[in-house]
């Protein structure tokens, strides 16, 4: 009869074990791949990301209890605390909450009156320890979007082939050495309804509005049609270049 009783609690221990989820680490960097081939399709580059955001990148550290992500100009962190389900709950700073899960490979961030349901995918590409968080979705987006042989079809350097890297440099683009996409934020407010990229050569730089049609991609200048002490509103000005996607 006792050792009955003692199987039978036994039985009862287990299986009330049972019925609780196992927490699945979740630690790593991950990005909203869906936004990224949204944008590979070669249209409007902030209407891919506002469409599929508004955030870009987490950075969770499981160990440690912290989740941080960012939506492409803030970084917002956050404390990462797991719950009965098997799921995570994320409290911010300061400011409200949001919930993880995985499904399958698939790491979701749960609707809020806020912002809406959105799918993570664990990066593969490779940045440095104490990259900046959101430089693997940008580096992500960069070979998606810009990735692939260019040619100059009009405007300076006309023939030459272009190549966009993953980690912001150019070649055969005259007098730039590297470029940085617009995301959101203050870039993103002074471009207004236009997609917008800074190329620089050395230490000089400049904001340029870019038109994306499938394998075509206009650059013109950007002009200013702001007063001189309020923030800058950029249109375009004088096309500059117009690139033909080969590969």
């Amino acid at each position: 009869m006792r050792k009955a009783l003692v199987l039978s609690l036994l039985t009862v221990v287990l299986g009330g074990c049972a019925s609780v989820p196992a927490h699945r680490d979740i630690s790593g960097v991950w990005i909203n791949q869906a936004a990224i081939d949204a944008a590979a399709n070669g249209g409007n580059l902030r209407e891919a990301l506002l469409a599929y955001g508004p955030n870009l990148e987490w950075d969770i550290d499981a160990k440690n209890a912290t989740a941080n992500y960012t939506n492409g100009f803030e970084r917002v962190e956050g404390k990462l605390l797991p719950e009965d389900d098997g799921g995570w709950q994320v409290s911010f700073y300061g400011s409200g909450s949001t919930g993880l899960s995985l499904e399958g490979e698939t790491l979701i961030q749960a609707e809020t009156d806020a912002e809406p349901r959105q799918p993570f995918v664990r990066s593969q590409v490779n940045v440095a320890s104490d990259a900046p968080l959101g430089t693997s979705f940008e580096a992500a987006l960069n070979s998606a979007y810009m990735g692939g042989q260019w040619r100059v079809v009009s405007g300076a350097g006309q023939g030459n082939p272009v190549t966009f890297s993953a980690d912001g440099q150019v070649k055969g683009l005259p007098n730039t050495q590297r470029y940085v996409l617009c995301l959101a934020g203050d870039c993103a407010s002074m471009s207004g309804e236009y997609d917008s990229l800074w190329l620089q050569q050395g230490e000089t730089g400049a904001a340029h509005i870019f038109v994306r049609d499938g394998r075509r991609l206009e650059i013109f200048q950007a002009l200013d049609a702001s007063a001189p002490d309020d923030m800058p509103q950029f249109y375009p000005g004088k096309r500059e270049w117009v690139l033909e996607k080969l590969l």
